[in-house]
């Protein structure tokens, strides 16, 4: 590669908040440092499936205004896997050769992916394939992308997360109820571990702690009987049923997805405990709005690296965090595995030792708890 490059980038697999400060950095750093020519590739690898492929040039004027702006500017897709793309006859057709030769009739040097660990692996299998120069830098509100601290999206999903926690206190308190909210996490409890310490949750479920409802709702009645006649329960939509099965919802396409197990935990706990119970499901809430400091700083800073090591030609690589740095590691190593909550680790040992119940102990409530007053009884309020 000469001096002068043009490189790539695009978004895949779902969206978050943080994405677009990454895509304006790579075209910030790009251009202002290295003088190189940056195209922006539209919806994923299915931009590239295009005649032509879909495509806009990015410039710092383009790119100006992106910093705060939710989702993705450039699109995306967590669809179309290209090694099996379903085609409209019902059959599935490999198209990897197609987008490989549209990285090489744009004349790419380099290309840059956001993703989560399954958008990283497609993408690399094509670059190992198209001799394509490829960074990866990882994104998504989960968490679990292996060897990285951090990754785009993540911090943004939390405070959405916690947002809503916070405001239901104060419902569940008026009427005392019992607050279940459902968060997003597929396969690791990140988000809700998180944002139910900082959100002040009674109850934390995840799916990398087997739980016993019996000692979940024992914890609430417990608490009831001790004059806190609310509870506030955060579960992941990963949680497995007491009886080990995993609930999905059905969509359209004959796609499926994680989800209802809030609405099953809130059944069970009526029914064992006897309190009303209601149920918030955020759902995609997590994924929009705003991004936070963090994840601006997180994207600036991930796009800025990617763009150093095409300059260093060291590829094959995806950007992490780290001990609040930023460094890179073979992108083989980051998606051999997923980051999950270590049921040992320091924010697990943080909530047991708040009082909160992860559902993995037989419920105990504080002495103490006597001596604190009582929560007002509202009367007449419906």
């Amino acid at each position: 590669m000469g001096n002068s490059k043009r490189i790539g980038v695009l978004t895949s697999g779902g969206d978050c908040s943080g994405l677009n400060a990454a895509i304006r950095a790579v075209t910030c750093c790009a251009k202002n440092i290295y003088g190189w020519e940056v195209l922006g590739i539209c919806r994923a690898t299915l931009g590239l499936l295009q005649q032509p492929p879909e495509v806009i040039r990015l410039t710092e004027a383009t790119v100006d205004n992106w910093l705060t702006m939710g989702g993705t500017m450039l699109g995306t897709t967590n669809k179309g896997n290209p090694f099996a793309f379903p085609m409209e006859d019902g059959t599935r057709k490999d198209r990897s050769q197609e987008i490989i030769d549209a990285y090489h009739g744009l004349n790419l040097d380099a290309l840059i992916g956001i993703g989560g660990d399954g958008s990283l692996a497609i993408l690399r299998k094509l670059a190992q394939q198209g001799n394509i120069n490829f960074i990866g830098i990882p994104k998504t509100i989960d968490n679990d992308v292996s060897i990285t601290e951090r990754s785009i999206g993540f911090e943004s999903a939390v405070n959405i997360a916690t947002e809503a926690i916070d405001r239901l206190h104060f419902t569940a308190a008026s009427h005392n109820r019992v607050m279940i909210v459902e968060v997003m996490g597929r396969d690791a409890g990140h988000i809700a571990l998180n944002a139910g310490i900082a959100g002040g949750a009674h109850v934390i479920l995840v799916p990398e702690i087997p739980y016993d409802l019996q000692s979940v709702c024992d914890f609430i009645c417990d608490r009831q009987q001790h004059g806190r006649r609310h509870t506030l329960v955060v579960v992941s939509e990963a949680v497995c049923t007491d009886a080990g099965e995993t609930l999905q919802k059905e969509l359209q396409f004959g796609e499926h997805r994680l989800g209802g197990i809030g609405q099953y935990l809130a059944d069970t706990v009526a029914t064992k405990t006897g309190s009303e119970t209601r149920v918030t499901v955020l759902g995609h809430i997590q994924r929009g709005g705003i991004a936070s400091p963090m994840d601006r700083l997180l994207g600036s800073a991930f796009g800025v690296a990617a763009v150093d090591l095409i300059a260093e030609g060291k590829f094959d690589r995806m950007v992490t965090w780290q001990n609040g740095q930023v460094s890179s590691v073979p992108i083989t190593e980051a998606i051999a595995t997923y980051r999950a909550v270590d049921p040992a680790g320091t924010l697990a040992k943080t909530a047991r030792g708040l009082g909160i119940c992860l559902g993995d102990r037989q419920a105990t409530t504080p002495d103490n708890l006597t001596s604190e007053p009582k929560e007002p009884q509202l009367q007449g309020v419906s």
